[in-house]
């Protein structure tokens, strides 16, 4: 009976509470209805209550550096006063600003206050954030105007803002270090502006956590400056001696890049997904459902050895079917099955097995850059990419299966060690070789 009686007065206790609660939100909500037009008059003074601010502060500098008024002697002096501009977040609202002369180099004194003044807030974020979102440049002031005295928000005004922060932006995703970042895998993927290309990497770190690392404006997959800018990555402080899984969907010129740069420090994941859809390209709209579903089993079991054996049994099947959609099933077929040979397909293949990662970055992104009408130039393209991907990245999850990393670094820089110490014995092998040689022809 006690413990009935407790729980009934515990039930009890949380009915009156949600009740409370619920109360106190229905009143705020009854204040937000009631009171909205005072709110609005009062967000409306708080405006002549900056600017009263910022003349108060001027003021102040100007005192601070004259002395007291008719004061002699003093190295500087009033020289008038000048129109000019402050920001109040990230618009311009006009004040009259004190001058200071110096009388004994004859030039003006600045004001440290107005300088601070004159910086918009938050460094223009919240503008470039506005622009990226879809908000025209034609119709920002009409849509974000904080008072009628508010002007500079025109739209050559605001295109002039955005080209000098999203060049920050840009510059800051191109040459920041990544020497305190530990990088275990790369996403490679590209992404298409009508004739022009585009080449985006995403690293991984030991956490799990996803970094924007690069990226590059190329006509096609090219390896030759594929290979170039994996080096500026390296030159940036990319590690790689303990290894890197690179995640590609298939292209050629990403792989021979990645193996004539980082050639025993690299191992390649091909998409599962991009591989599904070469293959069944070939085949007829009645063999593409059992194929992908084919291909799908295989991938999904556990060992190499059984998903080795259940894809070159399809292939074999494909052969009698369609030999073009066979061949494209072999080529590559091992690096598919990286994960498998790592032993970590079970626990990585949800977000190592594809590209899905970065293509998800890539689907944000084109939220951001699609909405862009035309594309005038190549620094346009880089910036409002870089734009969008420095919003994005704050905002990315970590993978799936992060906690595996470890095993995966472990397992990487034992497949280093091999292949270094392979090529350690076979250089050394070509040298008694070439000794052997010479000793004979002497």
């Amino acid at each position: 009976m006690p413990m009935n009686n407790v729980s009934k007065k515990r039930g009890r206790a949380k009915i009156k509470i949600s009740d409370k609660r619920k109360g106190v939100m229905s009143k705020i909500m009854d204040s937000f209805s009631e009171e909205f037009d005072v709110k609005m008059s009062v967000l409306q003074e708080l405006i002549p209550l900056g600017l009263k601010t910022v003349a108060e502060e001027l003021q102040s500098e100007f005192k601070r550096l004259t002395g007291p008024k008719h004061s002699r002697g003093t190295e500087n002096a009033p020289w008038g006063e000048q129109n000019g501009s402050v920001y109040l977040r990230d618009q311009k609202f006009p004040v009259r600003v004190p001058r200071v002369r110096n009388t004994l180099t004859n030039t003006e004194v600045p004001l440290e206050s107005y300088r601070r003044f004159r910086k918009p807030f938050a460094d223009d974020n919240n503008t470039v954030l506005k622009l990226l979102h879809g908000l025209s440049t034609h119709k920002y002031h009409e849509s974000a105007s904080l008072a009628a005295e508010a002007f500079g928000l025109s739209a050559s005004n605001l295109s002039k803002r955005f080209k000098v922060k999203s060049a920050d932006m840009l510059k800051t995703l191109q040459e920041r270090s990544l020497a305190k970042y530990d990088i275990v895998v790369v996403f490679i993927d590209a992404k298409r502006y009508a004739a022009d290309g585009l080449v985006v990497a995403m690293g991984v770190t030991m956490d799990g956590d996803k970094l924007m690392l690069g990226i590059i404006h190329i006509h096609s997959e090219n390896s030759k400056a594929i290979e170039q800018w994996l080096s500026r990555l390296i030159e940036r402080g990319l590690k790689f001696e303990d290894g890197i899984l690179f995640i590609i969907d298939g292209s050629k010129g990403i792989k021979k890049a990645i193996e004539h740069r980082l050639a025993e420090y690299a191992l390649v994941q091909r998409c599962h997904w991009h591989k599904r859809e070469n293959v069944i390209a070939y085949l007829g709209e009645s063999q593409k459902d059992l194929c992908r579903l084919r291909m799908q089993e295989a991938y999904a079991k556990t060992t190499h050895k059984e998903a080795e054996a259940e894809l070159k049994k399809l292939y074999q099947e494909l052969v009698r079917v369609n030999e073009a959609a066979a061949n494209s099933l072999l080529e590559g077929l091992e690096e598919t099955l990286t994960l498998h040979q790592l032993g970590l397909s079970s626990e990585l293949s949800k977000s190592l097995s594809t590209t899905n990662c970065i293509e998800s970055v890539m689907s944000q992104m084109g939220q951001y850059t699609d909405k862009v009408d035309r594309w005038h130039n190549s620094n346009q393209i880089l910036r409002w990419t870089a734009a969008s991907l420095m919003d994005i990245e704050p905002r990315l999850r970590k993978i799936k299966g992060f906690r595996y990393l470890k095993i995966l670094r472990y397992k990487l820089r034992e497949i280093v060690k091999q292949r270094l110490n392979k090529r350690s014995s076979t250089n050394n092998q070509l040298i008694q070789n070439t000794d052997v040689i010479q000793v004979g022809s002497g």
